[in-house]
């Protein structure tokens, strides 16, 4: 009965639509006026929304990866911008466990949430930094552990395959939602910082981020499939990238990209295609300085002109994270001691606009000491490792040059507990899910 249920729905979309518009409103009031919420229209709406989940768990999943890349914490009146972060990371935790009753559990032993989990626990005998409290350690053990969580899952072929064409188009909604938001002046898609910036409905980082991963997951659907417009939608999701004014994001986007059309094998992309587009790729990099006069209003070009080495404050609020880290080296100061570590009206806060490390290294450092940081490496290589055994085509060179480029990255901004590592993640697992399926039962010619 459930089966028939669930095929009804996907075939009957709308079918939903009463009921999910009332969830989505009640669960909207909850963070813009909490204090004029009936319980039971919250309880009905919390109801509703696991009843879907239930029968529908891969439009859930679909629809929780758009909900993070509209970043509602930036525009959602009335709202705290980290209650929503936190609703957003609870409500993915809460579709994973839904989609594994769903689906199936898979066993991930060499999952990296496991490394912030024994940061955790060893904090309780060493103690945590002065500026944390257990409660907020574990708000951010369940944060960090978050964009991990569907590795667990034992994900269908079809729920992979749409998490994965969502993750190519959530840049693209973002800009819609930002022309949206514009018009009644809610929130800016353009907004000048050291020159104009895209940032769609939220902030340009994190549409550079969102940018960063749909770029990839295009590419690998082309080299995959060749049909035209993944293709499109690999130079639609690098100008949005450009656009942000993201530069870190943007040329490791760039670097492995024109690794992945160099080296990446493909049936859907002879050499016939990839030397052209490589020629092209050069000439458009030696040209960047002679365009940057041409359009200086723009962040990339401005920096590229006047300040190519400037850092965007990175370099100022990076020693107040190797101090804390010296100050406890090799257990650090407990799981979320970086959100607190850096007051919010400090100059160097403001002056980035945030209090947050820029460098993941750093602050794993910081929060696990030596050792955090060694065993979260570890986790991750290992991770790594064994998913990529059980990848096939294309997927085991392009998966393994983005996770370099991922690991490069970074070392320049919050890739690990920023929510644009909850699409990118997402989609790194949906491809292991993918492949694994794919290499256990092999196509038919």
């Amino acid at each position: 009965m459930a089966t028939i249920m669930h095929a009804t729905l996907l075939r009957s979309p709308f079918s939903i639509a009463p009921s999910g518009l009332a969830a989505l409103t009640g669960l909207t009031l909850v963070f813009v006026w909490p204090e004029q919420v009936d319980p039971a229209l919250l309880a009905l709406a919390l109801l509703t929304g696991l009843v879907l989940a239930l029968l529908c768990p891969t439009a859930a999943l679909v629809a929780w990866l758009f909900a993070v890349g509209l970043t509602p914490d930036m525009w959602l009146p009335g709202a705290s911008g980290m209650a929503v972060i936190a609703g957003l990371k609870l409500a993915g935790l809460g579709l994973v466990a839904v989609a594994a009753l769903r689906f199936g559990v898979r066993w991930d032993g060499f999952n990296p949430g496991f490394a912030f989990l024994a940061m955790f626990c060893w904090s309780v005998l060493h103690g945590l930094h002065p500026n944390l409290d257990w409660a907020e350690s574990a708000r951010s053990l369940l944060g960090s552990v978050a964009p991990f969580a569907v590795g667990f899952v034992r994900l269908s072929g079809a729920t992979a395959r749409a998490l994965i064409r969502a993750v190519m188009i959530v840049p693209f909604a973002a800009v819609l939602a930002g022309v949206t938001l514009t018009v009644p002046g809610i929130h800016p898609m353009i907004v000048d910082s050291a020159g104009l910036r895209l940032q769609g409905a939220g902030h340009p980082a994190f549409l550079a981020g969102f940018a960063m991963a749909a770029s990839y997951a295009a590419l690998l659907e082309f080299m995959r499939e060749g049909k035209i417009w993944y293709g499109a939608m690999v130079m639609l999701n690098l100008g949005i990238l450009a656009l942000t004014g993201a530069r870190a994001p943007l040329a490791i986007a760039v670097l492995v990209i024109s690794l992945a059309v160099a080296c990446v094998p493909s049936p859907h992309l002879p050499w016939s295609m990839r030397v052209p587009l490589l020629l092209a790729g050069a000439i458009l990099v030696v040209l960047l300085p002679l365009m940057a006069g041409f359009f200086s209003d723009m962040r990339l070009f401005n920096l590229l002109l006047r300040e190519p080495t400037n850092l965007s404050g990175r370099d100022e609020i990076w020693p107040y994270f190797q101090a804390a880290w010296d100050a406890s080296p090799w257990f650090g100061w407990g799981v979320g001691a970086a959100k607190s570590l850096v007051d919010l009206d400090s100059p160097v806060a403001r002056l980035l606009g945030t209090n947050a490390a820029h460098n993941e290294y750093l602050r794993i450092g910081m929060e696990g000491g030596y050792f955090g940081l060694l065993l979260l490496i570890l986790y991750l290589v290992l991770w790594t490792r064994g998913h990529l055994r059980a990848t096939c085509g294309p997927d085991r060179a392009f998966l393994l040059l983005v996770l370099i480029g991922f690991a490069v990255h970074s070392y320049t901004d919050n890739t690990l507990i920023a929510t644009t590592s909850s699409v990118f993640l997402t989609w790194i697992n949906a491809c292991f899910a993918r492949s694994a399926r794919e290499n256990a039962t092999p196509r038919q010619n």
